[in-house]
């Protein structure tokens, strides 16, 4: 039994600053709030603009309630401020903190490019250091992944294949009913960020995303995407979220494929999401058979751990590198938007 001994985890900031939570909806009492507290991280407190509901979170995770953004600002940067706030919302409360201040940022970063554009520009005239929260980067999976990318134990990546089917539960987002852009920008995103992270910015796109007559509220719940790197590298996302025929061929699996080695993950958090199942990490190479590597930890809750440590040594210069950065992101954001570009125009008539 081969011993890869990937990385699966971000080291913590030695001397972590405590943190104050803009935002106080399910992902926060979900996610950012236990993986803050597995993590030995302080939490002062949280702000809604819903006060019932960050009253209702501040019991139970027994943390003040502010009543306002200039309660917080107080702190200066004393704290790293962690936004998650729907993103149309993200440019006003950006404008509100203090200067040179941290800032974690929930994805996305902003509702659209051009929004993206105006939150990297504020960051920058306030000085904020500022990362946008594509957590799954930081999962043990996709840590170990890049690991092994990075160790050359694939060789040169030819194929990077993304095979989604599912039943998504989308009672649980009410919020989206009223967004003209869902599948990609809230969810396919997550892919595309990862894509980018290891094999950098495609050259071109090609995107089909769609309703489906099951689910009439949503503008987009199917995609289809093709990224051409003009190189060897083959890539495609295969997206569906209406697969409502019971569990059996119900699929969450991204594929990564090499000269010398290859990768499927299983994501477990997408099957009978939000309980999900056990996330899988599977390699094979030239000379040894196909392997399965434990893991040690999940995308939820252990991702939202990486992500403030990797912002908080970036503060404290314990990392040279903040990996997800808007500088980063706002290249994720161009992606999204040449997609959503791509998704206007026509394939090629077969009307000869």
């Amino acid at each position: 039994m081969m011993n890869y001994n990937l990385k699966q985890s971000w080291e913590k900031p030695s001397k972590p600053k405590p943190i104050v939570i803009i935002g106080a909806g399910g992902i926060v009492n979900d996610a950012h709030l236990p993986a803050y507290k597995k993590a030995n991280f302080k939490v002062i407190g949280i702000y809604d603009i819903d006060k019932k509901q960050s009253d209702k979170i501040s019991k139970i995770w027994d943390i003040k309630s502010f009543d306002s953004i200039d309660e917080i600002v107080q702190y200066k940067n004393e704290v790293v401020y962690d936004l998650a706030v729907p993103p149309s919302a993200i440019v006003s409360i950006l404008k509100q903190l203090p200067d040179n201040a941290g800032v974690l940022i929930q994805k996305p970063m902003g509702e659209n490019y051009k929004q993206a554009l105006e939150i990297q520009k504020i960051c920058k005239e306030k000085n904020l250091i500022s990362a946008i929260n594509f957590q799954l980067r930081f999962s043990p999976q996709m840590l170990a992944l890049k690991d092994a990318i990075d160790k050359d134990i694939l060789g040169e990546l030819l194929e990077i294949d993304i095979k989604v089917n599912i039943n998504t539960p989308w009672h649980l987002f009410p919020f989206l009913k009223q967004l003209s852009r869902v599948e990609i920008a809230v969810h396919s995103i997550h892919y595309l960020d990862l894509i980018r992270s290891i094999a950098k910015n495609p050259k071109y796109v090609f995107a089909k995303t769609m309703g489906d007559p099951r689910v009439k509220d949503l503008a987009q719940t199917r995609t289809s995407i093709m990224l051409d790197y003009q190189s060897n590298l083959r890539t495609m996302l295969s997206i569906n979220h209406n697969h409502n025929f019971g569990n059996k061929f119900q699929e969450a699996q991204f594929r990564f494929e090499g000269t010398k080695g290859a990768i499927v993950l299983k994501i477990g958090l997408l099957l009978n999401y939000p309980d999900g199942e056990e996330d899988e990490f599977w390699i094979a190479t030239n000379d040894k058979e196909w392997e399965q590597v434990e893991l040690k930890g999940k995308w939820f809750i252990d991702a939202f751990i990486g992500t403030m440590s990797n912002l908080q040594r970036y503060i404290a210069k314990e990392d040279d590198k903040l990996i997800s950065s808007t500088d980063d992101a706002i290249y994720t954001m161009a992606l999204v938007e040449a997609c959503f570009e791509a998704n206007k125009k026509t394939g090629v008539s077969l009307d000869f």
